[in-house]
């Protein structure tokens, strides 16, 4: 027993919805093509790929973000927004908290999550090569709010990815 679906692709001739999808479909951003006209941090470079002014994104935004050996970037955070990065090239430190007392490491192939309004700073940990990332928000545009009276950051605790699949240390 068969459904019987009715989708308006089914019907090859109608020639306006087949200049709808070929004006409303799917796009290609070339990675020598991104807007560097984006919010920005202190200490990063980021370029929008994907947005509502670039592409009609209703509910998501994504680009890239490099930043130069050793550097660390100013605290921040992105309101609402739910936000991945995921490390194409590198070793990204990450610091987080109140007063940035949270850390942990993620190296090429990882990706990392940051909840809505967590304070925030990234560093490359890598005292010899940039650190490239791909950044994926949960909104249209890149919300970033620039925190410039943290308190001094305390020894840092080490704080340890645990899943299904990572274990704590003993």
């Amino acid at each position: 027993m068969g459904h019987d679906h009715h989708h308006p692709q089914d019907h090859a001739h109608d020639h306006g919805l087949e200049d709808h999808w070929k004006n409303n479909g799917v796009r290609v951003i070339k990675g020598d093509r991104l807007d560097p006209n984006t919010a920005q941090t202190p200490g990063m470079f980021r370029q929008a790929a994907i947005n509502h002014a670039r592409v009609g994104a209703q509910k998501i935004w994504a680009g890239t973000v490099s930043i130069q050996p050793n550097a660390k970037t100013g605290v921040h955070h992105h309101g609402a927004l739910e936000s991945v990065i995921y490390v194409v090239r590198g070793r990204a430190r990450m610091r987080w908290g109140d007063r940035l007392e949270y850390v942990a490491e993620a190296e090429a192939g990882d990706f990392i999550f940051v909840p809505p309004y967590v304070p925030h700073q990234e560093i490359n940990a890598d005292p010899d090569h940039p650190l490239d990332c791909v950044l994926v928000r949960s909104d249209n545009e890149a919300v970033v709010v620039n925190i410039t009276d943290v308190d001094p950051v305390e020894a840092p605790e080490e704080v340890y990815w645990v899943d299904a699949i990572h274990r704590a240390p003993e």
